[in-house]
């Protein structure tokens, strides 16, 4: 399928798929591709489909469409064009061509027959080293040969800046590895790397270097007619001495600064100019003496510069792209969490209005009640039984919301179980108790087996209570249609394996085999507006904090089984001074119990 991907303006990280035969764009409400763009006009343009391509076509908008940074009225887009209405800029991707060459059938790889020798041989072999490029290439400086020394040495440097943009996607990091790889190589006294702005297209300093003895501390002063001259003609400049070079009018500011030598290359990407680097050397009354008219800088410093501003310019897209990536997947994260926990608490808002009605109304009732000094018990009663009605849907619904936000907590929050001495049996029971009146408000029968071998173990009970309680509300929620439902817990202790488990079987309604996987999935659920989608998630992160997991087996019609299976870890041995130590307190206190007697 063919999108738009909006990798710059206000819409930055939406994509927007082309399904239609014809799209249009624009700013209102009524178009298929919204943008949020006050520079794009209401109908700005549209994209009409030929077959396995999209055409755009200008509207008549006020401020153009461009494709790859030239205005169109009327363009074929191929897969990977960026198309720019207003400040907006979006990368189009076009249909994927399902015929794939079979490279098998065309590459045979033929094996020895016996003993025969097919003549090959490996007369050299390669391999690349960590921490440096000299393996490519070595001894650069050290050959005899001028042009070949060269080439060794341009090709490290070019190697090195592959490295160098391929091993981080810090935009600033990477700058400055570039701009220090540039004084390692040119004998400047002083450079910059200027990066476009995204929203306003001027052009911002983000690395500056001086050569060493040079004060860092000094201001660099870049003549605007460079910087005008590389980003509108897109070209590279060499100037060895600005005063006499045509280019320059002796009023602008390169001649102004006293600028003897300067190389300024575009940042030019896959599309557009994203930046500029430039270095210089400043003439001084000392260095017009000394350099006796030598120069530099020279063609080859600046063809090997533009190879780095290229190299650099391709990393700094592609780490926008990355970001734009980033924010759609945190912007489509952040607007499924938001519209959940509405949906959620819009419920639960709901069932305490509910509630509150009811109080309301029977505090009425109880009031016309007791009116004018006589009391009627019948209706007194009716409003307080209506009150406590009404206040246990309220308290219900707390419930519901401390239970949420306890899940949202525990799933949000990367932590580490904090283990102690605990009974497993101890604390699935306690799951039971706070649930039983749940069970049998519903006409659940609920039993609970505990393990009789089950030893003291080191987890953290508190979250392994939650863990239960969430399966555990489950299946009872699951049984609640059930005509006969029944659920039961069990624990189990496997010496050998050194595993606890709890098992919750139920005999409800089941899940089918395509979702047992998604149930696990946060706010996916199975309950309608009970259930948040939150339960399952976290219960399965508590387990694999612990080092366990979490088993299903069920069937549709039949009932499932849930298994949390965590290692069990033996409580730590009792020092040898402690457990003398509680010894001595033992004997002390029978022999002041002897004593009493």
């Amino acid at each position: 399928m063919a999108s738009l991907f909006v990798i710059q303006g206000r819409d930055q990280g939406s994509r927007f798929h082309l399904e239609e035969a014809v799209h249009s764009i624009g700013r209102t409400q009524n178009h298929s591709i919204r943008l949020h763009d006050t520079e794009v006009s209401r109908n700005h343009a549209e994209l009409v489909r030929h077959g396995n391509a999209y055409t755009v076509r200008d509207l008549g908008s006020s401020n153009g469409t461009f494709v790859n940074g030239r205005m169109v009225t009327e363009h074929e887009l191929a897969n990977g064009d960026q198309v720019q209405v207003g400040r907006s800029l979006l990368l189009y991707t076009g249909f994927v061509d399902d015929r794939v060459e079979d490279a098998a059938a065309k590459v045979d790889i033929i094996p020895l027959a016996g003993d025969e020798d097919d003549g090959s041989r490996i007369v050299a072999s390669l391999g690349q080293t960590t921490g440096g490029s000299e393996w490519l290439m070595p001894d650069a400086r050290g050959s005899s040969n001028p042009w070949l020394a060269r080439a060794r040495s341009n090709l490290q440097i070019m190697y090195r800046t592959a490295l160098a943009v391929s091993h981080t996607m810090d935009i600033d990091q990477l700058l400055s590895r570039i701009m220090d790889m540039i004084f390692e190589w040119v004998e400047a006294d002083r450079g910059c790397i200027m990066l476009k702005d995204l929203e306003t297209g001027k052009l911002t300093p983000k690395v500056r270097r001086h050569r060493r003895g040079v004060r860092s501390d000094d201001k660099i002063s870049i003549s605007k007619t460079i910087l005008d001259y590389v980003v509108e003609q897109n070209e590279g400049v060499l100037t060895s001495n600005a005063r006499d070079d045509s280019r320059w009018d002796p009023a602008q500011s390169i001649v102004s600064l006293g600028v003897r030598e300067a190389i300024c290359v575009p940042m030019q990407g896959r599309y557009e100019v994203v930046g500029v680097i430039y270095i210089d050397t400043a003439v001084t009354p000392q260095k017009v003496l000394t350099s006796k008219g030598s120069n530099q800088f020279n063609e080859e410093h600046l063809r090997l510069m533009i190879a780095i501003a290229h190299q650099a310019a391709l990393a700094v897209e592609d780490t926008s792209y990355y970001k734009a990536l980033v924010q759609a997947e945190r912007l489509a994260a952040v607007g499924q969490t938001i519209a959940s926990l509405s949906h959620h608490i819009k419920n639960i808002l709901q069932g305490v209005r509910g509630g509150s009605y009811l109080i309301e109304l029977g505090l009425g009732d109880h009031d016309a009640a007791t009116k004018g000094g006589e009391r009627d018990e019948e209706t007194a009663q009716k409003a307080v039984d209506t009150i406590r009605k009404g206040w246990g849907i309220v308290e219900r619904n707390q419930e519901r919301i401390s239970s949420l936000v306890l899940d949202m907590l525990t799933f949000s929050k990367e932590r580490e179980p904090e283990p102690q001495p605990s009974d497993l049996n101890e604390v699935a029971s306690e799951v039971v108790d706070l649930l039983a009146s749940r069970a049998e408000e519903l006409s659940v029968e609920l039993v609970w087996r505990p393990a009789r071998n089950m030893p003291t173990l080191m987890f953290d009970p508190e979250a392994l209570h939650r863990a239960i309680l969430n399966v555990l509300t489950n299946a009872i929620d699951a049984c609640d249609e059930k005509e006969a439902g029944r659920v039961i817990v069990s624990s189990q202790y496997d010496d050998i394996a050194k595993l606890a488990k709890v098992v919750i079987e139920d005999n409800g309604a089941g899940i089918a085999p395509d979702d047992v996987e998604a149930i696990f999935t946060v706010f996916v659920s199975r309950k309608g507006g009970r259930g948040t989608g939150l339960g399952l998630p976290v219960t399965r992160k508590i387990l694999e904090e612990h080092g366990g997991q979490v088993r299903v087996e069920s069937a549709v019609g039949q009932g499932s089984r849930f298994t949390l299976e965590l290692p069990a870890t033996p409580t730590p041995p009792e020092p040898e001074n402690d457990r003398r130590a509680t010894l001595a307190t033992l004997h002390g206190e029978q022999a002041s119990k002897s004593g009493v007697e």
